[in-house]
């Protein structure tokens, strides 16, 4: 049981980790955003839904801190981080059932929930310049949707190596 949190920590850990770098290599937003959302899930895949909430309410801070995400937009953060922990519950929820179909509804349904949670931040609660707002609303659905596809694949192919160990 030790052996298994400490597996739990260390994994949790090197997938922060991976995020840190993948955001302090400054990639541009379209690449770097569907590679957290990946990281993310791949959290959940290996670690649990717990992981990868715990990552999901890290990452934003980093990204504020770090100046990936611009101190203006510092209001937004609280939401980000409900959306990431929405994006990484529902689809852990759906790939609990252990069939890849199910897996592919946690896909759709976990990027749509965090889309709606960040598009009616900007739209209800947060006041944002238009053009930022738009950056908060459809092109995090479909980063979302890149990371989850990125994410579901990736796992796939590690389990089947892990198993085949």
């Amino acid at each position: 049981m030790v052996r298994k949190g400490i597996r739990t920590v260390t994994l949790t850990g090197v997938l922060f980790a991976l995020i840190l770098i993948v955001q302090a290599l400054g990639l541009p937003y379209v690449v770097a955003g569907p590679l957290v959302n990946a990281v993310l899930l791949l959290a959940t895949v290996f670690v649990g839904v717990g992981g990868g909430v715990l990552i999901g309410l890290l990452t934003p801070w980093v990204a504020l801190l770090r100046g990936i995400l611009p101190a203006p937009l510092g209001p937004i953060v609280p939401f980000i981080m409900l959306g990431n922990a929405v994006f990484v519950t529902v689809f852990g929820l759906f790939r609990r059932k252990g069939e890849f179909f199910f897996a592919i509804g946690g896909v759709v349904l976990g990027a749509f929930a965090k889309y709606l949670v960040l598009s009616q931040a900007v739209r209800l609660l947060i006041d944002l310049p238009p053009p930022v707002a738009r950056m908060m609303q459809v092109p995090q659905l479909i980063t979302a949707l890149l990371g989850e596809t990125i994410a579901l694949f990736l796992s796939q192919a590690l389990q089947r190596v892990h198993v085949g160990e």
